[in-house]
């Protein structure tokens, strides 16, 4: 009886541990398991965040020839694309319905936004680097100062869409980064990339879509979503470009600090009678514009160079128009000053110095861009000289 306890009792024994080592080995293979669905979950998420960095999608465009398009206002939409130009430099490309500035690059296509740019100027053009905002549809090109765009490839850059569990993701795995930017465009993905959360990046993006605008860097830091460290971090690299009054229409000038319908109508009017602004102090010429408003806006704006007034070619009725001369008998007096003074003679300071314009706007006119003096003609073959 005692005989058949003990071989009782030593199965027993022998099934326990045999128990035992299935359960152990058990236990070894799930932590193996649990470690390797971890590295496969976190290879997974390097490689998605890895992805952030290169284009799922590389669209390529061949831009139609350059067309003639208005030397006013910038690109459209909003956010930006990354573009890539063949001739050098890159940047962001506008999107929204096809427009450029004049004074941009040679092309532009697709994309979503209208954000800074910097490059050189495209094929066909006098050369150059231009900087500025420039727009797109699927395709759209440059006009003014001879840029010509034909044949141009541009290579817009574009994430494509992912689900919730790579955004997820890339949301938590994101690196902050830093690059020039303008908040008034910048995408709420451009804006991630700079550090804010999804979140805080849509409230600027709402922020913007009511109508609010980020005219000066500290107009960013008082947002209410932007921390002072941020901001801190992120100022030398806040580019808001200023203001052309040489290009501005009257919407663009109506967003400016104290100005409203009445005196934005009233700078492109005066500046039409100009024919461009050659320095900004010609606003306060403006009836009424006064010191106070020119200086909360002086900051914002820049004034480029207009169009040389022709006023040795110009005909009398045509003269009496600018706001220096301003009537008819000033206006013929300075027809017949030219018609009797040599061609190398012929400049601002000499017609200041006739007396023919009042001292006031003799003044103004000598910082005026004027076009050249026509050359003298030379003597007819054949004709007697002077000399002779």
């Amino acid at each position: 009886m005692r005989e058949i306890r003990r071989k009782k009792e030593q199965q027993e024994s022998r099934a326990g541990s045999t128990t035992f080592k299935i359960g152990a080995i058990a236990l070894v293979f799930m932590i193996l398991g649990y470690q390797v669905a971890l590295f496969v979950h976190r290879a997974a998420e390097i490689r998605i965040a890895a992805n952030r960095d290169v284009p799922d999608t590389v669209y390529v465009y061949s831009p139609a020839p350059a067309a003639s398009l208005d030397d006013s206002g910038f690109g459209s939409g909003s956010g930006g694309d990354w573009v890539a130009w063949t001739d050098g430099g890159s940047g962001y490309a506008g999107g929204g319905s096809a427009g450029v500035t004049a004074d941009s690059f040679g092309a532009a296509a697709g994309g979503a936004g209208g954000d800074w740019v910097a490059g050189t100027a495209g094929a066909g053009s006098s050369g150059g680097s231009r900087t500025g905002y420039v727009g797109g549809g699927t395709s759209g090109s440059a006009a003014g100062t001879g840029i010509a765009a034909a044949g141009q490839t541009v290579i817009v850059r574009k994430d494509a869409e992912h689900g919730d569990i790579a955004r997820a993701v890339r949301a938590k795995t994101r690196r902050v980064e830093n690059f020039r930017f303008n908040p008034n465009t910048a995408s709420v993905s451009e804006l991630m990339r700079l550090g804010f959360s999804e979140k805080q990046a849509q409230s600027i993006d709402n922020y913007r879509a009511k109508g609010g605008r980020f005219r000066r860097k500290e107009d960013f830091a008082k947002s209410f979503v932007v921390a002072d460290s941020v901001y801190r971090r992120l100022e030398p690299y806040i580019d808001i470009p200023r203001l052309d009054i040489n290009k501005a229409d009257s919407a663009a000038f109506d967003a400016l600090p104290g100005i409203g319908p009445y005196f934005a109508a009233k700078m492109v009017e005066y500046r039409n009678r100009l024919r461009g602004y050659s320095y900004p102090e010609q606003l306060l010429d403006i009836y009424n514009f006064g010191e106070d408003r020119y200086a909360s806006l002086q900051d914002l704006i820049v004034c480029s160079e207009p169009e040389p007034y022709p006023i040795w070619t110009l005909p009398a009725d045509s003269l009496r128009l600018h706001p220096y001369i301003r009537d008819w008998q000033t206006a013929k007096a300075i027809v017949l000053f030219r018609e009797n003074t040599p061609a190398d003679e012929l400049s601002a300071a000499s017609l200041a110095a006739t007396g023919i314009l009042a001292a006031e706007y003799s003044e103004k006119l000598l910082r005026c861009r004027l076009e050249e003096p026509p050359a003298t003609s030379e003597t007819p073959v054949g004709s007697i000289s002077p000399a002779e």
